[in-house]
């Protein structure tokens, strides 16, 4: 049985920090990438946003423009566990934000695993 679950998310003031984990199992992680999407709870029929992804057994990792150098991918192999260290927030980073285990692609479709999101919430 697959599982994919987020934890972390809350409330932060602009410029603030939040750091969100993601526990994965249940499948060979060896071969997948954890990625973070966000979505607009105000946009329900849009497709999430793609935020930042990592190559499980490479490390290899990829961010959207917006976040570079405020946000980080890190993962822990012996934990199973994905993080994503959220610093200099922003009100705009505000969503309800995603875990995936997939294919490492920026592409919400490549991702087959889902977690059931937590909310963010940055305050100006």
């Amino acid at each position: 049985q697959w599982l994919v679950a987020e934890s972390g998310g809350g409330l932060v003031q602009s410029g603030g920090s939040l750091k969100l984990s993601c526990g994965a199992s249940g499948f060979n992680l060896d071969r997948s990438a954890i990625g973070w999407f966000r979505q607009d709870p105000g946009k329900p029929g849009k497709e999430r946003d793609f935020v930042a992804t990592i190559n499980w057994s490479r490390g290899t990792t990829y961010y959207t423009d917006s976040v570079k150098g405020r946000f980080t991918i890190t993962r822990d192999n012996i934990k199973n566990t994905v993080y994503l260290q959220m610093n200099g927030m922003k009100p705009e980073d505000t969503a309800v934000y995603y875990c995936a285990a997939g294919s490492l692609t920026t592409r919400a479709r490549d991702y087959a695993y889902w977690g059931q999101g937590t909310q963010v919430t940055v305050s100006s």
